[in-house]
């Protein structure tokens, strides 16, 4: 299966709290907010949701189209990705803006404070994914701006090119009918245990209701695992890896998906997607930085066998070796 990921391409400055920001907020105060966190650590990584996805792809030995538009400080990152597998022949280098940025406090607790400098990746609109059809099986639509998340969802159906709905942390930005075309006939809809409520909620459907617009829903429930939901079957339930120890959460969710998709392009089932998305997902929890996590066939099949059994973990050794 070749797939191709657009959506965001930044770096990402992540800050570390050490106490809760649930201590910090006064229930009576919450209409005017102005608190300032003193951070006990400052890192600057390589991420965006799309390069994220692409570089998790790439090193389960795929070799992924990432599409999007970076600034023109990007050449050291191409050249990263490109060294881990990932196609970059589709970014674009803006001529006037820097590569998007995302700013992230996390806290005690794992919770997360962040915001997002969008810069170059308001680009991606001028981007005609309809160019692809017939050269890829599968286009992920990553959150990158709301009007081309919009364009490469029609797209995808004009061109009838099959698409992974993903729209993350981009939803808080969308209104009920953006959200239900951006939905509506993708085969995968990826999304957490809040995304999926917030989702219900903006366009108005019932949990069944939404599983009936896509062929595949996958959702990540944190530490208790995912579920992989389709119209007219039980709910494929597939529990955590356990022994996690987490460093910082972001790019976790990225990662999932880096999984879950590689075994899709194997051939695997369902249930086997949603194990290597917890398991990819788990390496990049206990990493700090969204592509610095190292991926190795014998340690990941060791550790597949310990959370899933022997039998599942033979299926991935055959593809990951």
């Amino acid at each position: 299966m070749r797939i191709a990921v657009t959506g965001s391409i930044a770096t990402d400055h992540l800050m570390t709290f050490p106490g809760r920001f649930v201590e910090q907020l006064m229930p009576d105060k919450l209409d005017k907010i102005a608190l300032s966190f003193l951070v006990d650590s400052l890192v600057i990584r390589r991420g965006g949701v799309a390069a994220n996805i692409a570089f998790g792809l790439g090193c389960l030995g795929l070799r992924p189209l990432l599409v999007g538009t970076a600034g023109g400080d990007f050449h050291d990152y191409r050249d990263w990705l490109e060294q881990h597998g990932v196609d970059t022949g589709g970014v674009r280098e803006s001529a006037y803006q820097h590569t998007a940025r995302f700013v992230g406090t996390t806290d005690a607790d794992m919770n997360q404070i962040a915001s997002f400098y969008p810069g170059a990746m308001t680009e991606d609109r001028d981007i005609d994914l309809s160019e692809l059809a017939g050269q890829v099986d599968l286009i992920l639509i990553g959150a990158s701006d709301p009007d081309a998340m919009q364009a490469f969802t029609k797209q995808c159906v004009a061109s009838q090119i099959p698409f992974a709905a993903d729209t993350s942390w981009q939803l808080a930005r969308l209104d009920g009918e953006q959200v239900r075309s951006l939905v509506s006939g993708a085969d995968y809809l990826f999304c957490n245990e809040y995304e999926a409520t917030l989702t219900q909620h903006k366009t108005g459907w019932t949990a069944a209701e939404l599983t009936e617009q896509v062929d595949v829903q996958v959702t990540t429930l944190g530490s208790r695992g995912a579920r992989v939901d389709r119209a007219g079957h039980p709910p494929i339930m597939v529990p955590s890896v356990p022994g996690v120890v987490p460093r910082e959460p972001t790019g976790a969710g990225d990662a999932f998906r880096s999984g879950f998709l590689a075994a899709m392009s194997w051939g695997l089932s369902l249930e086997r997607a949603a194990q290597l998305g917890n398991i990819i997902a788990v390496h990049a929890l206990e990493t700090t930085g969204t592509q610095e996590y190292m991926l190795h066939p014998e340690p990941l099949t060791t550790r597949f066998a310990a959370a899933y059994g022997d039998e599942a973990a033979a299926e991935i050794s055959r593809h990951y070796i």
